[in-house]
């Protein structure tokens, strides 16, 4: 992978198991991360931390100008934040606004707002994380897999607007990952989450932080220079199953 030396990296929500592993990712291929979360993170050398919260336009307006006064600019940016908050049939309508607003209108609006730092550098890109909730039903859930598809198509439509300016945008999609929502209902036993993960994934186990985070940098980097608003699955063979996923699970409990 082409290094990224002397480049900057925001990455909202950058405090979570994923947005770690994001800030390392880029750190190792000699980038500046700059974590923008409402939770406290750990700084080191080129990991910086920014309290931000993605809800307050001023909020995100100062992230971007500490972020360019300490480290001379920016080069990308990478939308993390998630609202898990999703109560299926029962959501209220507060509940629905207060989903979106994190995970689709907060990611719009940072973008928006770092369009002229972009600029400012000849280029940039932007990567944010859909899910594979955005192509599946699941039982219970509807905010969730409507925020992930919304960003489906905010991507492809950012990525239209902003194409004159050079700046890429595209979206991951993990499948089941070790993050802190499985951490957490798993009571922190990957062992665990792994056997439950197995058989909805071709790779028999729950996909790492890490691989996604080598991904975002990947389409950051010059290496993915031609991939723009696109969508990249990092879901373990996830979504390949499709309807085989019944005789999947049986075949794996077999062997």
């Amino acid at each position: 992978m082409d290094s990224l030396q002397n480049k900057v990296a925001i990455i909202s929500g950058g405090a979570t198991l994923i947005g770690l592993a994001v800030a390392e990712a880029f750190k190792a291929a000699g980038a500046t991360a700059v974590i923008a979360d409402v939770n406290p993170a750990t700084t080191s050398e080129r990991i910086d931390f920014i309290l931000t919260d993605i809800t307050d336009d001023k909020a995100i307006e100062e992230c971007l100008a500490i972020t360019a006064k300490r480290h001379g600019g920016v080069d990308y940016l990478v939308n993390v934040a998630c609202s898990y908050l999703d109560n299926g049939m029962d959501s209220s309508r507060i509940d629905w606004l207060s989903a979106l607003n994190v995970n689709v209108v907060g990611a719009a609006m940072f973008t928006a707002q770092s369009v002229p730092y972009l600029r400012q550098r000849g280029s940039g890109a932007v990567v944010r994380f859909s899910s594979i909730s955005a192509h599946s039903a699941q039982a219970g859930r509807l905010l969730y897999a409507t925020s992930k598809a919304a960003i489906l198509g905010l991507t492809r439509n950012q990525a239209l607007a902003l194409a004159p300016d050079r700046i890429r945008v595209n979206a991951v999609s993990p499948g089941w990952t070790w993050s802190n929502v499985i951490r957490d209902l798993s009571g922190n036993d990957r062992a665990k989450a792994d056997h439950v993960a197995a058989p909805f994934h071709l790779n028999g186990r729950l996909v790492d932080a890490e691989e996604v985070a080598r991904t975002v940098v990947f389409l950051c980097s010059p290496a993915g220079s031609g991939i723009n608003g696109a969508e990249i699955a990092v879901d373990g063979g996830y979504g390949a199953i499709g309807p085989e996923q019944q005789a999947a699970q049986i075949a794996l409990l077999a062997g």
